[in-house]
């Protein structure tokens, strides 16, 4: 296994900086944004698509530092009802996945987008219960809007041996395990998980079970190493879906934390020995969004946390089991 960092946290240094500092500090994999809410100022999509100079000289410095891509990100929503925002989106999505061609880069990490409750919406919808009625049809409707898009998008990334790893995320249609392997079922293996436990935590889905569910089907494509804290004196009084803004963190239900400081190093232990066990061996890459921290200090704590646990190398045969001669 990799441990990777998501680089937007550090958008106010250069690439070639970052690269330098995570290096220095163990970490063997990176994941930068080409678009959407991660932006792209690492890696700008239009400054290195098709170019194979600009090519040559990223791939130059990410072999200088010992660093290897995992992944392109461009998390956006191109199921939205708004035709130029859908529009933009998916045209990120379709350049991310040519330039990881390009790049020799396996994975493109994403959303799944959610579309309106109805073709005459102009809003995105997030269904979470299925009464009144409505709110059953309308789901519907999202998952026919979806299915057609994800298969076209699956064709484009199967045509270009990539494969998407969507974040099961609140807001968008996917959003947990069983919805991910249903998009997956209608559509094919290239689509599958960016496995990121943050939303688990506090929607209460256990992150061990969560990823045997997954790995059943090898429906792991990268992995997100980012922790949540529930507070329960706010949960036990409004509950989880919690709309207070971030920066009220006294207020929320739950933040996110850095790894580690929503769960100790036993339960990561587990995490990182279920991924194993499902066979995933590939990046574990840090996202810091934790608000009481600074991204630097954040991301120094969960890179000397996850460093002793990250297994390192291949895992040997079971030896112990050979008879003697």
């Amino acid at each position: 296994m990799d441990l990777g960092v998501h680089t937007p946290s550090l958008a106010d240094r250069s690439f070639e900086d970052v690269l330098e500092y995570l290096s220095d500090r163990g970490v063997s994999a990176v994941e930068p944004g080409v678009g959407g809410f991660p932006g792209e100022d690492h890696v700008a999509r239009a400054m290195y698509l098709n170019d194979d100079e600009a090519q040559a000289e990223l791939r130059d410095a990410l072999d200088h530092h010992g660093i290897r891509i995992s992944a392109l990100a461009t998390h956006n929503n191109p199921l939205h009802p708004d035709e130029e925002r859908a529009s933009r989106a998916d045209t990120e999505l379709r350049e991310a996945i040519r330039l990881a061609a390009q790049l020799d880069v396996s994975t493109v990490t994403c959303f799944s987008g959610l579309p309106a409750g109805s073709p005459d919406d102009e809003t995105p919808n997030w269904i979470t219960a299925p009464w009144p009625p409505e709110h059953e049809s309308a789901l519907a409707y999202q998952w026919d809007v979806a299915i057609e898009y994800w298969r076209d998008v699956a064709s484009v990334a199967d045509r270009h041996d990539v494969d998407v790893a969507i974040e099961m995320h609140p807001n968008m249609l996917v959003y947990e395990p069983t919805g991910l392997l249903r998009l997956r079922d209608e559509t094919g293996p290239r689509i599958g998980a960016n496995f990121d436990p943050s939303h688990f935590y506090w929607q209460g889905i256990s992150i061990t079970d969560a990823i045997r569910a997954l790995g059943e089907h090898d429906a792991i494509h990268h992995v997100h190493a980012k922790d949540t804290r529930r507070y329960d004196a706010n949960v036990r009084v409004k509950g989880v879906l919690d709309t207070t803004p971030f920066d009220r963190e006294r207020d929320r239900s739950w933040l996110f934390r850095s790894v580690g400081y929503g769960h100790g190093a036993r339960h990561w232990k587990d995490v990182v020995s279920t991924l194993r066990l499902v066979g995933y061996d590939d990046a574990i890459s840090i996202e810091h969004e934790d608000s009481l921290t600074s991204s630097e200090d954040g991301l120094e704590k969960a890179i000397d946390f996850l460093a002793p646990i990250v297994f390192e190398g291949e895992p040997d045969a079971p030896f112990w089991t050979e008879g003697i001669d």
